[in-house]
């Protein structure tokens, strides 16, 4: 039996989560997703020019994890970039180092797991949520002015 997997620790949320060729009609493109967890892989070695021991202790996999999570993430992107297809950023099995959150409206604290979690509260669905990490926020862009 398999292991259950373990969310991966991120510490940037992308700004943008959608990309595609400009000069080609949307309807003829196939969608390439790209994990939030894979996108962070390719950060820390690419542009935090890390070693790929660093980048494993940083997610908080192991350094073989870590080598298929960038070997994946390098292949949907060149795949997306070469046939021309659009690159959806979303998904995954992360959780956003650093950040809890409050619901101002229910009063629940929860970790962030999910992007849509920065929006809206887990427990009541409120949009009236803040980011209340001690350490500082690192990417949700709800941090409380506190």
């Amino acid at each position: 039996m398999p292991r259950r997997m373990r969310c991966r620790n991120v510490e940037k949320l992308p700004e943008y989560q959608n990309f595609g060729p400009i000069n080609r009609e949307y309807s003829v493109m196939e969608e390439i997703l790209l994990n939030i967890d894979e996108l962070e892989a390719m950060r820390l070695k690419d542009i935090e020019n890390l070693d790929q021991e660093r980048c494993a202790e940083r997610m908080g996999v192991s350094r073989q994890t870590f080598q298929i999570i960038i070997a994946s993430a390098r292949q949907k992107v060149t795949s997306a970039l070469l046939n021309g297809n659009t690159l959806n950023i979303t998904g995954g099995h992360y959780k956003l180092k650093n950040c809890i959150f409050k619901c101002n409206s229910c009063d629940d604290v929860y970790d962030v797991k999910y992007i849509e979690d920065r929006s809206k509260c887990t427990k009541c669905e409120s949009e009236n949520v803040t980011c209340i990490s001690r350490e500082g926020c690192v990417g949700c862009k709800k941090h409380s002015s506190m």
